[in-house]
């Protein structure tokens, strides 16, 4: 049975609009590549209901915002709401108390440390390292994530310095975009050097590309993969814009088939590292075929899976393993045992993408 065949005859994909010629070439590159396993990725950002995987436990692995709701940028397409879930710490003596609080009754294996930008494109993490870096010497085992915003070597190093085990930023490719979306008058040049700060660390280093960012135009990404592929990074992330966020009609819903040509792209571009697909996508339908894109171009976590997507895996021979943790960081210890999904066909390491165009 053909990666076509199979999608119909998943439920949750019913009258979804696949594009079947992107279909067959990732299926035809599936052919030449061995199975790899995909994670999914279930942490306590939000809340998760799936008809296949569970949730997990509440502040198994939470996210803290050091601005509460703030931004000083407030960017087209995000307007600070990506904040609001995320558990308040405006003050160092706050996060210390709430993460020992969650350590002691919810048994916290992590967290994501966040936080609105200045006008710069900067957060202000200084005032918080020592209690990250009593935090890591107290509990040797939290595994700690940090969104950058922009830096420079220093700053990477202070976040090196204090523990952190994972550094998150956003790569944007189009001067424009920085210009028009995000409101902010710094070139694309100065993303590549955060990223290469961060990348002179021991910190894993895992950029995020939002596609669609320039209201819901793909334009800058190519460039954000090269400048990705140009350094030793952990893993990318993936997320597709959200209009819902934006200023009512700013915004075009990007159409998955080219959402699903940028998967298989970035896994071209680093066929060795782990590319994954993360939170932010839109909901709905939209985000059942994104989601069985990601499985069929081969990325390696999703985070929040749609309902189908196990689905999708087990039909084209995926093996996965659901994680309680950021789709960015893989906690220690004993993963879940893998599930071997039955059936033919496999993910691919590596794909022409050209053939996909």
């Amino acid at each position: 049975m053909s990666w076509l065949e199979s999608l119909q005859a998943i439920d949750e994909l019913n009258d979804a609009p696949i594009d079947a010629g992107l279909v067959e070439a990732l299926e035809r590159h599936a052919a030449t590549a061995g199975p790899r396993l995909i994670r999914f990725s279930t942490p306590t950002f939000k809340e998760f209901a799936s008809s296949e995987l569970q949730g997990c436990s509440k502040n198994s692995f939470p996210a803290f915002s050091i601005t509460a709701g703030a931004c000083g940028l407030n960017c087209d397409h995000c307007q600070a709401k990506i904040l609001e879930p995320m558990l308040p710490a405006t003050s160092p003596e706050m996060l210390d108390r709430k993460v020992r609080h969650l350590i002691a009754m919810q048994n916290l294996r992590g967290f994501l440390l966040s936080g609105g930008s200045n006008r710069r494109n900067e957060i202000r993490y200084e005032r918080f390292y020592p209690v990250v870096e009593r935090l890591k010497r107290d509990f040797p085992h939290l595994r700690i994530a940090i969104h950058t915003a922009l830096t420079d070597a220093a700053g990477a190093r202070a976040m090196e310095a204090a523990g952190v085990d994972t550094a998150m930023m956003d790569v944007i490719g189009a001067d424009a975009t920085i210009r028009e979306v995000y409101h902010l008058d710094r070139p694309v040049a100065d993303f590549e050097a955060t990223l290469a700060a961060l990348c002179a660390t021991s910190m894993q280093v895992t950029p995020h590309i939002v596609i669609g960012l320039h209201y819901g135009r793909i334009l800058g990404e190519p460039a954000a993969l090269d400048i990705i592929a140009r350094h030793p990074v952990s893993s990318l992330v993936l997320v597709v814009v959200m209009p819902f966020y934006a200023v009512a009609g700013t915004y075009a819903v990007p159409d998955t088939a080219e959402v699903g040509r940028t998967f298989a792209e970035a896994r071209a571009r680093l066929p060795d590292r782990q590319v994954l697909l993360g939170c932010a996508r839109p909901p709905g339908m939209h985000k059942r075929v994104t989601d069985a894109y990601a499985v069929m171009a081969g990325l390696d976590g999703i985070a929040f899976p749609a309902d189908g997507t196990v689905a999708v895996a087990r039909a084209i021979g995926r093996p996965f393993e659901q994680q309680h943790a950021c789709c960015s960081i893989k906690l220690g210890g004993d993963p879940a045992r893998p599930h071997r999904a039955a059936g033919t066909g496999a993910a691919h390491d590596t794909l022409l993408a050209g053939d996909l165009a």
